[in-house]
């Protein structure tokens, strides 16, 4: 299993993927209005929205917060101006990390994201220090006893998707960031729910760390995950079972 793959697991077990229902809202909110104001808030015609306010469905986001949200995007209604913004960095071990950040602050944002990779061994560096290690893709992974391989294989092929690999328990399907929501759909028409569907920066390699480096490492990436402006957090760094297990121990 890449290192992408197993952060995420590692999120679930650690039960910081967003464990506060708060904090869900807000980053919710926030990608519905960066959504709707950069494509307007018709999501028939905005596929990101789309998949924004399905999110938002399932973790039971009220309707007025769903609407409010995208009037604020449009224009309709007044609210905070946020911008989405990436840095770049170096974790223990100089492994590459990349963070998504949606801010009404970039002056505060800047300032926690720095501290949080001084605080566990990193550090941040300058735009493109190492986004050109990953490439931009739509990801979906689907659990792999949901779904019969050659039959997701033939629809994900068949909506554009341009690879399918086995990490583990589940398949991870990747496209062009253009295909995503037509790869999404069609994963859906199986009558699969995905564990997750994002456009992802995914590692074009990655690099093996050991010890304690592993446990440094999660420490960071769950501080940077859990920056009330971050919207997702990617790193080239891969880890072994045994070294993953001691840092959660």
């Amino acid at each position: 299993m890449s290192g992408h793959s197993k952060w995420h697991t590692i999120k679930h077990k650690k039960g910081a993927a967003d464990a506060k229902r708060g904090k869900i809202f807000t980053r919710i909110i926030k990608e519905l209005t960066v959504a709707s104001r950069n494509g307007g808030g018709d999501p028939d015609m905005n596929p990101r929205l789309r998949t924004i306010i399905a999110d938002a469905k399932q973790v039971n986001m009220p309707a007025d917060n769903i609407k409010r949200a995208i009037r604020r995007g449009t224009g309709e209604e007044e609210g905070v101006n946020y911008e989405e913004i990436m840095y770049e960095g170096y974790g223990p071990g100089g492994v590459a990390v990349i963070v998504d950040t949606i801010t009404d602050n970039r002056n505060r944002t800047v300032s926690e994201v720095r501290h949080i990779f001084g605080k566990y061994g990193g550090n941040l560096g300058e735009a493109n220090s190492v986004g050109w290690m990953f490439d931009k893709k739509g990801l979906v992974v689907v659990d792999k006893a949901k779904a019969q391989e050659d039959t997701l294989m033939s629809a994900a092929l068949d909506a554009g998707a341009d690879d399918m690999k086995d990490e583990g328990d589940v398949w991870e399907v990747t496209c062009s960031p253009e295909n995503h929501q037509a790869v999404l759909d069609a994963v859906k028409a199986l009558g699969l729910e995905p564990d997750r569907s994002e456009v992802a920066m995914l590692p074009q390699n990655y690099v093996t760390i050991e010890g304690k480096a592993v446990a440094q490492m999660m420490k960071l990436m769950e501080a940077l995950d859990d920056c009330d402006d971050t919207r997702n957090v990617w790193t080239n760094a891969d880890f072994e079972e045994k070294d993953i297990e001691a840092s959660l121990a």
